[in-house]
């Protein structure tokens, strides 16, 4: 019996042998016969090996798998698209709309309207791009917000509890000015209320001014 030391990453099917000052490395079938830990009986027969029983020590490394990567399954950043399932609603029934640019998530924000609110948001969207020239559109803040290049934002909408709030950033320079105040010195606003009939000749006459008008802050807001 000799006794050898050997590294293989599978006994079964890899022998490296060293003794008597060489280092042989040959594939080899290997038997096991008796063995404890790492010492093991084994038969080698092979063409540099005489074919009666080694003793060895054979070190095993961990199995690993063929594609490490395959084994460990990471979070992938959502892909929900505005509007690719229902929308949560917020307090008073606002849809919570993501923030983004152009019409896919104007669009989510106004199918995502509950009731009537949605017929009111569908035509608001339509006066606001008929009379605002090159008009630029995003959700900002859970809301629909209309600006032109240069000018910033100058209209928004947002729905609340009872109505829909047709909001103006320029609204104080308007003629006339719409009845609805706040902190904002220059913002005016506008109600909706269901059952309310939409005055679309002063909406669009509003617009036609504020088209004019210096908006608020830039598109990147």
């Amino acid at each position: 019996m000799g006794s050898h030391r050997v590294r293989a990453s599978d006994p079964r099917l890899h022998l490296r042998a060293t003794g008597r000052g060489r280092t042989v490395r040959q594939h080899v079938p290997v038997h096991f016969r008796s063995g404890t830990a790492n010492l093991w009986n084994v038969d080698v027969k092979g063409a540099n090996y005489p074919s009666h029983v080694y003793e060895i020590r054979v070190t095993m490394k961990p199995s690993q798998p063929k594609n490490p990567k395959s084994s460990k399954r990471t979070a992938k950043p959502s892909s929900r698209k505005p509007g690719a399932g229902p929308a949560k609603l917020l307090t008073g029934g606002n849809p919570q709309i993501p923030k983004g640019d152009g019409d896919e998530p104007v669009i989510a924000y106004i199918a995502a309207m509950p009731g009537w609110k949605s017929d009111v948001g569908r035509r608001l969207d339509e006066l606001i791009v008929a009379h605002l020239p090159n008009v630029q559109k995003a959700v900002r803040w859970n809301s629909p917000f209309y600006g032109i290049e240069g000018q910033g934002w100058l209209v928004s909408f947002h729905v609340l509890t009872k109505y829909v709030q047709l909001n103006f950033f320029c609204g104080a320079s308007l003629k006339p000015v719409p009845t609805g105040s706040g902190k904002d010195p220059n913002a005016r606003w506008l109600n909706i209320y269901e059952g309310d009939t939409i005055d679309e000749a002063q909406i669009s006459n509003w617009l036609i001014q504020a088209a004019k008008l210096p908006g608020w802050a830039s598109f990147s807001s």
